[in-house]
């Protein structure tokens, strides 16, 4: 069943969204070389608490993983993407760090994920990592009340196919407000003008993530990281948007910063 959300616990929702995008800047500014995925875990663990939210992700157990989930934040390193475990590992120049991060506060959850480069970016990667972006504000541009959930489908798929990148369709984005995921599901491929209709109070997370050359994945012996197949980078953004009779609202946008991933 999708719950519709009235203008006041969509504000509620952009409360948290915005805690949400303050730890993603705050964590991309600590991504550096040398630095333990580890450190990053500790230091959302830290935000978290301090808040007085609630993570989603701790003693999460779907059937897709091997739960409980024990940490706070998902980390995945170059050619892993989703899920990523955090785990005893230094950043090295040029990774590609994925970071997905959700929290509950009061009640009304954000989700949220941004790939970052650390260090000297390849070209190839740092292209990769914007069309993530882009697909995402596609997506967003495409949340429109009276449109269809294919319509946010489509202008994803259309991006990766202009970019060169399969699209997989095993995980994508989702609805969320009480609980991380709720109805409905948002594949990052699909037909514009088929699907649910788009209608205001509808809150959704939309993540496209691409691999460089594969739609394939497979899943590390830790019962939870995703990584492509065929070993290729891989990059993932995501945001939470309300749909609203004026259009879509972000509602874990982060501060805008000149040429800053």
């Amino acid at each position: 069943m999708i719950e519709l959300k009235s203008p006041t616990e969509i504000d509620r929702m952009h409360t948290t969204g915005r805690f949400v995008a303050d730890v993603l800047t705050e964590l991309g500014d600590l991504a550096d070389v040398g630095v333990n995925l580890l450190d990053l875990e500790h230091h959302a663990r830290d935000k978290i608490s301090q808040r007085g939210a609630k993570s989603c992700y701790w003693d999460y157990a779907p059937s897709f993983g091997e739960g409980p989930f024990r940490n706070v934040i998902c980390l995945s390193v170059n050619d892993a993407v989703l899920h990523g475990l955090p785990h005893d590992y230094a950043l090295r120049d040029g990774d590609v760090l994925s970071m997905d991060f959700a929290v509950d506060i009061d009640g009304w959850v954000a989700d949220s994920a941004r790939s970052v480069i650390v260090g000297t970016p390849a070209t190839e990667d740092l292209r990769l990592v914007r069309a993530t972006e882009t697909a995402l504000e596609s997506a967003i541009a495409a949340a429109q009340p009276g449109n269809r959930l294919g319509d946010i489908s489509a202008t994803i798929a259309t991006v990766a196919a202009e970019n060169g990148y399969p699209v997989n369709t095993e995980f994508g984005g989702h609805g969320l407000g009480r609980t991380m995921h709720e109805a409905p599901n948002v594949a990052n491929d699909g037909r514009a003008g088929r699907g649910l209709v788009l209608r205001p109070g509808l809150t959704i997370a939309l993540e496209p993530w691409f691999a460089r050359t594969t739609d394939r994945i497979i899943t590390d012996p830790d019962g939870w990281t995703l990584r492509a197949a065929d070993g290729s980078r891989t990059a993932h953004s995501e945001h939470t948007v309300s749909i609203t009779e004026d259009g879509p609202r972000v509602l874990t946008r982060r501060p805008e910063r000149p040429n800053s991933l």
